[in-house]
């Protein structure tokens, strides 16, 4: 067996930006409410006429660049995303077909907000089991679509967006830049993220999440790093869900990563599901705050109860 690696990224997110002042027009609300409770000051917003497979492509697209490969160099292609409305062609499917692709596998992962780092350690494994060798993996959601634009305590949260990672195989003789994986869930909390009815709305019992993911999380994060032979002190960044500022700092905190780069792109983006931790991930590459080879632990949790986490070498 050989590992795998995260060679390049990228990342989209739709021209249109929603304020916290525009959401106050919408629905009994202010910028203090949603700043002090969740951290959120703009989210971007898809419209009608952009599919979440096209998110996903202009994302897959630019870490494709980043990599210097084409769309033909790919031979499986991992889409994480719960705001599917059409079954079929798969959103993996219809991304190949933007870009182009010759014949890659197509898969689609619904894990919610742990998506992607459920859709990477899958392109770990099947770079692992010898079945592909160049994988792009995406999570890309369109929240905005499925929110109850009439619940102040849901709507606020949520943004549109796609981000990208080109995986390939190591060097049988280069360490692995993809660290074991560590997943699960609480299938008997699973209804306090919900996506459900027709048309689909999101709602979610928000105190019932800030415990679980403030209390159970940080000690699971910690045994991911031990997975990977890093201590937290040693981590370069933690990317974890952007789901709610108030989450994000506390679980930072407590996973004792002191030297890290915390990722809070929340602020700027909302809650994008399965599209939040490679866009974040992506957008601190890009701005030059990670360097090429550090650890940089991945931990995505939200829907089902899930989790999973990961961590990787930065491209």
């Amino acid at each position: 067996m050989t590992g795998s690696r995260v060679v390049a990224l990228g990342h989209y997110q739709p021209a249109k930006v929603l304020t916290n002042d525009d959401l106050a027009a919408m629905v009994d609300t202010s910028d203090e409410w949603i700043t002090s409770r969740v951290g959120i000051r703009t989210r971007h917003v898809a419209g009608p006429d952009e599919p979440v497979d096209e998110l996903a492509a202009h994302a897959g697209a630019k870490a494709l660049a980043a990599a210097g490969l084409t769309p033909a160099d790919i031979d499986l292609v991992l889409v994480a995303t719960s705001t599917a409305i059409n079954r079929s062609p798969n959103m993996a499917a219809r991304v190949a077909a933007r870009l182009g692709m010759p014949s890659p596998a197509t898969m689609d992962l619904n894990v919610v907000c742990s998506g992607f780092t459920h859709a990477l350690a899958t392109a770990d494994h099947a770079v692992r089991a010898g079945s592909s060798t160049r994988v792009l993996v995406i999570g890309a959601d369109k929240m905005a679509e499925i929110a109850d634009w009439t619940d102040r305590t849901t709507c606020v949260l949520v943004g549109d967006g796609a981000g990208a990672a080109v995986v390939e195989a190591c060097a049988e003789d280069e360490e692995p830049g993809i660290g074991p994986v560590l997943w699960g869930s609480v299938p008997e909390m699973g209804h306090a993220v919900r996506i459900e009815g027709t048309p689909p709305l999101f709602a979610q019992e928000g105190q019932s999440v800030y415990r679980w993911a403030t209390t159970q999380l940080p000690p699971i994060a910690r045994k991911v790093c031990e997975r990977a032979g890093v201590t937290p002190e040693e981590l370069a960044a933690v990317v974890l869900h952007q789901a709610n500022l108030r989450i994000i700092e506390p679980v930072a905190q407590k996973i004792g990563a002191v030297n890290a780069v915390i990722a809070r792109d929340v602020v700027e983006s909302g809650n994008t599901s399965a599209a939040s931790i490679p866009m974040a991930l992506s957008k601190l590459v890009e701005r030059g705050e990670i360097e090429s080879g550090a650890p940089v632990l991945l931990f995505g949790f939200g829907g089902n109860l899930s989790y999973a986490g990961q961590v990787i070498r930065c491209p």
